[in-house]
């Protein structure tokens, strides 16, 4: 049966194609500012609400989810279902609730845009007892690509540390020695109570090779390194809840009830710091945080090699 409805001259058929082409085009655009730093996703999202019909309100929700850095496709599907967002949703036409939930998850993810040095070396820091030493170690274990960078240590070890793999743990003359020689990336006393430094040799090695090197430390040692390294990308880890926080801290019961109050004290100011990071990740779960991380650094890897 011939269809008989009016057919757009071909004229306008051409334009109406070349606008599509256009109009995609421009999203791809944001979307790739968005994952290599230019831009945030927040910002994104402001100006989509701005205007609705423009290039970020056209925008499917989906598509600004998985151009963020350590988000792939299936974190994408459930976090929509988290949000309670249909999947063809465009941020234009989001709802105030959806708009406000969305808001509030971004508010966890990239903070700053520093897309035009790109370093292999990542920081991983972040509160007491958030969990860094076991998201490094699930790392360790299961990423065997990604190079670790070994902290030296004044602490005794703990129950089920290795030397050499947890820490060097030395004692305070050579770390003394070690402070001397020019041999520390950085070094701080945390806690007011035992010394940490990180060796610098290994980790210029392994950039020299052309390897990403994961340094997992405190608050004091990433402004330490950011201040001798500027191009390096600063992951903080967030714990789910503050409560969840001070579970975690209670429940290692590696420091007695006095100890534990002074450094939820001082996780309090650590939490205030995160801001000063370029990424943030939430410890729910050890598995999909160190995968996060993993992912932020292969994506800098690629990023720095461009």
């Amino acid at each position: 049966m011939p269809d008989n409805r009016p057919q757009p001259p071909e004229v306008d058929r051409v334009a109406a194609s070349r606008a599509a082409v256009a109009a995609r085009r421009a999203r791809a655009e944001v979307k790739a500012q968005v994952a290599a730093g230019e831009r945030t996703a927040l910002e994104v999202l402001s100006a989509a609400v701005k205007d609705p019909h423009g290039v970020e309100g056209r925008l499917r929700v989906t598509e600004l989810l998985t151009s963020i850095p350590a988000i792939g496709v299936t974190k994408m599907h459930r976090l929509m279902d988290q949000l309670v967002i249909s999947s063809n949703k465009r941020l234009g036409g989001l709802g105030v609730h959806q708009r406000e939930r969305l808001r509030d998850f971004l508010s966890t993810k990239p903070t700053s845009r520093r897309a035009e040095t790109h370093s292999s070396l990542v920081v991983l820091a972040g509160p007491t007892a958030v969990g860094k030493g076991t998201v490094a170690a699930h790392i360790r274990e299961n990423y065997p690509d990604v190079r670790l960078s070994v902290s030296a240590t004044t602490r005794a070890p703990r129950p089920g540390e290795t030397e050499g793999v947890s820490y060097y743990f030395v004692d305070d003359a050579e770390f003394d020695r070690m402070v001397e020689a020019g041999e520390l990336l950085e070094w701080a006393t945390v806690h007011n109570a035992y010394r940490y430094g990180t060796p610098r040799g290994p980790v210029d090695q392994a950039i020299a090779s052309g390897n990403s090197v994961l340094l997992e430390i405190d608050l004091q040692g990433a402004r330490a390194v950011r201040r001798a390294m500027p191009e390096a990308t600063l992951v903080f880890l967030l714990p789910p809840t503050w409560e969840e926080l001070v579970r975690r801290l209670i429940g290692r019961d590696t420091e007695d009830s006095a100890e534990q109050a002074r450094r939820l004290e001082t996780a309090k100011l650590e939490l205030a710091a995160q801001g000063e990071f370029d990424y943030r990740v939430v410890n729910h779960d050890v598995a999909e945080a160190a995968r996060e991380v993993v992912d932020l650094m292969q994506i800098r890897k690629a990023l720095s090699r461009s």
